[in-house]
C-alpha cells in the first residue's frame, strides 16, 4: 500500500486595522475520502467576479466538484494508485469508471507522483510539475504507479 500524505495546512490572510494578517493558520478541514484512500481536501471556494475579499463560502465536499455559479473552486487532492481503489486495467473502447465532466476550466498542478490523464479517444502521462488546462471536457484519472499523485486544482466556473 503507497504512502497516504498528510491533510494540507491552510494559511488565510486578511486585513485587520488596516495591517495585513493571518486570521486563520489551520489544518483543512474539509476532508474526505470518497473512495477508499483517495483523499480530496476543499481550500477554498468563491462565488463571485470580481471575488469578494471578505467573503467565505461555505464549501461542500463532494467527490465531482460542484463550482458555485460565477465562481471558482481550489481543491488538493491525493489519488492513490488504481489498484488500490479496486480500478481494473480498462481495455480499448470501455469507458474508466471515474470519467466524468464539469462545466468548469480547470487549472490542475501536479505536485508529486504521476498519473495518466484520460479522455474520450486519448490518453497522457503527467508528472511532477505538469500543468493540464482543462476546458470542460470529459476525462478520468488513472494512477497506474505504485504511490499517490498530488495534485492541486482551481476551478473556474465556465459556459
Amino acid at each position: 500500500m503507497s504512502q497516504i500524505p498528510k491533510i494540507p495546512r491552510r494559511i488565510v490572510t486578511g486585513i485587520k486595522n488596516g495591517k495585513s494578517v493571518i486570521t486563520e493558520d489551520a489544518t483543512v478541514s474539509t476532508v474526505s475520502e470518497h473512495f477508499p484512500g483517495l483523499i480530496i481536501s476543499d481550500i477554498w471556494a468563491t462565488d463571485q467576479m470580481p471575488v469578494n475579499l471578505s467573503k467565505e463560502i461555505s464549501i461542500e465536499n463532494t467527490a465531482i466538484p460542484e463550482t458555485p455559479v460565477h465562481g471558482s473552486y481550489f481543491r488538493y487532492v491525493s489519488i492513490p494508485p488504481d489498484k488500490e481503489l479496486g480500478i481494473k486495467p480498462v481495455e480499448k473502447g470501455q469507458v474508466h469508471p471515474l470519467m466524468h465532466k464539469t462545466a468548469t476550466l480547470d487549472y490542475i498542478i501536479i505536485l508529486s507522483g504521476e498519473i495518466y490523464m484520460i479522455l474520450d479517444e486519448e490518453e497522457t502521462l503527467l508528472k511532477t510539475g505538469d500543468i493540464v488546462v482543462q476546458r470542460g471536457t470529459n476525462h478520468a484519472w488513472s494512477n497506474r504507479s505504485e504511490t499517490h499523485c498530488i495534485q492541486l486544482a482551481i476551478l473556474l466556473d465556465a459556459k
